[in-house]
């Protein structure tokens, strides 16, 4: 009996072919395509202007990797079929000797990474096809005008060779034919120039430019791959968030030449404004040029508003188009284009990239023109973005008396004041010191990417409104003016010259993201108000949300800035920030050196009055919302000076010797205080303290009633271990409360509640027993997470940074939840507390009550409220009405 012939799987399809002829791709989503693939597939379907090209798949650039940096076997045979149909669209033959066709190769991944991949234009140019294109279209400047860049492209970005090599020889070709301007430079001085290219390329590969259109297409689908886990690729990853995708899709584009005279241009639009979210078309054109001279900022380009001035046919139907994309989108489109001799073709579309304020204007305005609904809206604006509208603005008064040096263009609105850093290097060291920096460039590269997540600032002298330094720090929230061409700018000598002035590294300037203004000296700031389309879409994530939003407060200052911002009261009062200011931190150490019981009650006497009078402000601040106070947590060494010098002054203050001083602090000394004598372990040891701190709240509290303001404590008692441990304390606590207020003849009510902090893993997994003595639990998630991982938060930046980069740990865990480990635990901690206690009221107050993501999961665990810094507020409101949207009410 023969043998059944196991049936070969067909492997997938590599290459989607797009045009007028067919268009493939329908149900593969951007996954596979890439977010540029699928919008072209689109574009084309729908019937615009969209040169045709082929997308190679995300999935071959995973296996590219997976392959040991090798092109999968049997894509180079896909690719050659894409370029045969493409050829027998356009009526042209790739690389041709009579009509040549050529392409572009550019990136693609499913989330949007401007400027961070590789791109390569005129890709199948030779020194036979060069000569083709030239008596082709009967342009012979055009022709090797293209050339040079592709040598220039091929060299860079496949065999990486400096650019600077390039640049000097076209400095001295532009010398030589004394042209200010690349497109100055005649057909005679453009030969000469390839010539040069080709020169330079042999030097540095050691070997010709290649003469086969095919050989520099394989190439170049390499380069592109390759350019996916480049460390600017990585790190803008990193920055964004951006994890688990496959890698970049490879888009190869039949060209369309915007470079071939005064009939031809290429821009770059957004359909509103990405800075202010105005229903304004928004972008730059240049005339004679091509793509990637806008986006680089090479030269500085015209707004699109002139072009109908250049061509009314041209804006006419980019206006249409405009419309076209947005109702098939129903969001904002960042889109690229070319025209050719008068043609119009679309390069890409994709959402555009918007800060805060426009993110927030643009779902409001398409929510009234009946684009998308409320929760659409909600959805649209990224909750992190809103931290661009609580940004400080310069005040009226502090411009109208400012020195402006010049102007550029307001890339990305916002106040930013700092001094000098004029490489992405010396801004990142600076800012770690601590220094406030602005990064000033001639223009941004991709390589420039952790220097402007590092500055407050950027300032270029070129570029327009959609350079890279632009693009990159409106999707940021960064201040940037940009093309601010007056600004001469001197980096070896770390100074710049503008406004008649110098200004060096230690000076400090001001810019105005949204002016373009640049301003000698620090200009004062101001807090901005929330109004508008901001409390309109405040008011819609409180109507969805169903988590409760507090801050985390310590001041009076803070708590009505919090309320401001929408608070619901206070999750987290750390106490311990009271005693470090200068009338109290002398009677804080006189109680932490006293040897008796009575010498400690004598100095914690003298701190009561302080700490009622912090608690009277913080719950008038916040009458009628809940304040939970978290009892004295770090450990008592924290208060003391530990070097000889402060020992002594703190000694002769106290009037005792300093080598009781030093004893002291010796015997205080702990290996591990994290793991230490710290939180309630405190107060079992010194019970004055407690019995010191929940008078002071009780007397606070009974104050504010005399005075007819409400106030609603909770005392939250730290660092819990065991239900004996809060069992003790909370007798404690109750004992004192009855105590102070039978010593104020007080007989009303009070309605104080007792709970405790979860930030210990045997507290979560015994939640039950605990349960038995709070009435609420709050998870501290910063210490949770370190004593869950083992790392501590202090010091994670020797190695977190490659855990991050190689993707162990797909984020920062004290950033962003560990859902998978830490969020056990706070799920665990929630179930069982709830067992043990009916209606247990649950919270969270580490820095991820602030993070988006971390609130999604609070929503999904049954979590009554989150609780962040007062900046964050509004962030979590809109954060915790996404999650019931996306997860169901």
């Amino acid at each position: 009996m023969a043998k059944k012939t196991a049936k070969k799987s067909k492997p997938s399809k590599m290459v989607y072919y797009f045009g007028k002829t067919k268009t493939e791709g329908k149900g593969v989503g951007k996954d596979l395509l890439g977010g540029k693939g699928l919008n072209l597939a689109d574009m084309t379907s729908i019937g615009l202007p969209v040169p045709p090209g082929i997308t190679i798949t995300t999935q071959v650039c995973a296996d590219y990797y997976k392959g040991g940096k090798k092109l999968p076997k049997g894509l180079m045979d896909e690719v050659h079929e894409g370029v045969a149909t493409l050829e027998k669209e356009l009526k042209k033959k790739f690389g041709d000797n009579k009509n040549p066709l050529l392409v572009s190769v550019r990136s693609g991944a499913a989330v949007s990474m401007p400027g961070m991949m590789n791109t390569i234009l005129n890709l199948g140019l030779t020194d036979e096809s060069v000569v083709a294109l030239a008596n082709a279209t009967n342009n012979q400047r055009f022709a090797y005008d293209a050339y040079r860049r592709l040598i220039d492209m091929f060299g860079d970005v496949v065999m990486e060779v400096d650019r600077d090599h390039f640049e000097h020889a076209f400095t001295a070709i532009k010398k030589k034919y004394n042209a200010a301007q690349d497109n100055e430079v005649p057909a005679e001085g453009l030969i000469e120039l390839c010539s040069e290219y080709k020169a330079i390329y042999k030097k540095y590969t050691g070997e010709d430019f290649p003469q086969d259109p095919m050989k520099q297409l394989e190439l170049a689908i390499e380069a592109v791959f390759k350019s996916w886990n480049t460390t600017r690729a990585v790190r803008y990853r990193e920055v964004e968030g951006i994890r688990g995708l496959l890698g970049t899709a490879v888009n190869v584009q039949s060209m369309a030449y915007g470079n071939m005279g005064q009939d031809c241009g290429t821009g770059v639009a957004f359909t509103r404004n990405p800075s202010t979210g105005e229903n304004k078309f928004y972008g730059e054109f240049l005339i004679d040029a091509q793509g990637e001279d806008v986006v680089a900022g090479i030269r500085t380009p015209q707004p699109v508003a002139e072009m109908s001035k250049w061509n009314k046919a041209v804006y006419k139907q980019l206006l249409e188009i405009k419309d076209t994309l947005e109702a098939h989108y129903k969001d904002v489109q960042d889109i690229e284009f070319t025209i050719e001799k008068g043609e119009l073709f679309m390069l890409q579309t994709r959402n555009g990239k918007r800060t805060g304020a426009a993110a927030v204007k643009i779902a409001c305005d398409m929510v009234k023109e009946g684009l998308i609904d409320e929760e659409t809206a909600l959805l649209r604006i990224p909750a992190n973005d809103l931290t661009q509208l609580l940004l400080p603005s310069f005040t009226p008064e502090s411009k109208k008396n400012a020195k402006v040096l010049t102007i550029g263009l307001p890339a990305s609105p916002g106040a930013a004041v700092g001094a000098l850093a004029f490489t992405a290097e010396e801004a990142v060291e600076r800012s770690h010191a601590g220094e406030k920096v602005l990064l000033v460039r001639k223009e941004t590269s991709p390589e420039d990417i952790d220097g402007m997540h590092s500055a407050v600032g950027i300032l270029t002298s070129t570029g327009g409104m959609t350079s890279h330094a632009a693009v990159v720090a409106r999707g940021w929230g960064r201040c940037c003016v940009a093309g601010a061409g007056e600004v001469e700018i001197d980096e070896k000598g770390r100074k710049i010259k503008v406004g008649g002035k110098t200004f060096k590294h230690s000076d400090i300037i001001s810019i105005d993201g949204s002016t373009g203004q640049v301003m000698e000296g620090s200009v004062e700031t101001s807090e901005p108000k929330l109004s508008g389309d901001f409390a309109k879409v405040m008011k819609w994530a409180d109507q969805y949300r169903t988590l409760g939003v507090r801050t985390n407060a310590d001041t009076p200052k803070d708590s009505q800035r919090a309320r401001d911002f929408g608070a619901e009261g206070i999750g987290l009062c750390r106490t311990e920030h009271m005693f470090f200011e200068e009338d109290r931190i002398t009677s804080m150490r006189e109680m932490i050196l006293a040897e008796t019981e009575a010498d400690r009650r004598a100095a914690l006497a003298k701190l009561l009055p302080f700490q009622r009078e912090d608690f009277v402000g913080i719950f008038t601040a916040m009458k009628n919302l809940p304040v939970t106070v978290r009892l004295l947590d770090p450990p008592l060494h924290e208060f003391l000076p530990h070097d000889p010098k402060a020992q002594k002054e703190m000694a002769d203050m106290l009037g005792v010797s300093p080598a009781k001083v030093k004893s002291r602090v010796a015997a205080l000394h702990e290996s591990n205080p994290m793991l230490g004598h710290r939180g309630c372990r405190l107060s079992v040891t010194y019970p004055e303290i407690l019995e010191m701190q929940v008078t002071a709240i009780v007397e606070a509290a009974i104050e504010c009633k005399k005075n007819r303001i409400n106030a609603m404590p909770e005392i939250m008692i730290p660092l819990v271990v065991t239900a004996a441990e809060l069992a003790l304390l909370r007798a404690k606590t109750e004992e004192t409360i009855e105590k102070t207020k039978a010593d104020k003849g007080f007989s009303g009510q009070l309605d104080i509640l007792i709970g405790t902090m979860i930030e210990i893993p045997r507290a979560a997994l015994t939640a039950n027993e605990v349960a038995e003595y709070a009435e609420f639990f709050s998870f501290g998630t910063n210490d949770l997470t370190q004593m869950t991982f083992g790392y501590s938060r202090d010091d994670v930046n020797t190695f977190l940074p490659d855990y991050t980069r190689l993707e162990i740990l797909p984020n920062d865990p004290f950033q962003s939840l560990d859902t998978s480990g830490v969020g056990q635990l706070v799920e665990m901690g929630v179930t069982k507390g709830r067992k043990g206690r009916k209606g247990l009221k649950c919270g969270i107050c580490g820095e991820h009550g602030g993070d988006p993501a971390s609130i999604n999961f609070c929503h999904t665990v049954g979590l009554d409220y989150v609780s962040c810094s007062p900046f964050r507020v509004p962030i979590a409101r809109l954060a915790a009405a996404q999650a019931a949207i996306r997860n169901g009410k």
